[in-house]
């Protein structure tokens, strides 16, 4: 994913918020009806269902709808993009510090 991806910055939009959070903790053991993940929560099912359309449209999860039931699931692939994303910034942090001890330890030994 690019820095400057509008899809990298839906996907941590919707890590911004705790209660979307904690639907994507609860997520991990496995998919939820909606009515099962909104039961924690004291709020009402509409703004409960923001939160779950904010999950979907930054591909976080999916969902699936049979009669009156919709069903959620996490989406591994998204996550993985994310996980790569990550990875690359740690990787140029590690390079930066490295660089930076590098120059710490020249500046040390010209003060000898």
């Amino acid at each position: 994913m690019d820095n400057n991806s509008p899809e990298l910055d839906t996907v941590f939009l919707a890590f911004a918020d705790s209660t979307r959070r904690a639907v994507l903790r609860q997520l991990g053991d496995g998919p939820a009806s909606v009515s099962d993940l909104a039961k924690p929560f004291d709020m009402a099912l509409p703004p409960f269902m923001k939160h779950i359309r904010t999950l979907e449209n930054a591909g976080l999860i999916t969902t699936e709808k049979v009669g009156r039931v919709r069903t959620c699931e996490l989406n591994p692939e998204k996550y993985a993009a994310v996980e790569d994303w990550l990875k690359e910034q740690r990787q140029q942090w590690a390079s930066r510090y490295r660089k930076l001890d590098q120059l710490l330890k020249q500046l040390e030994e010209k003060d000898k």
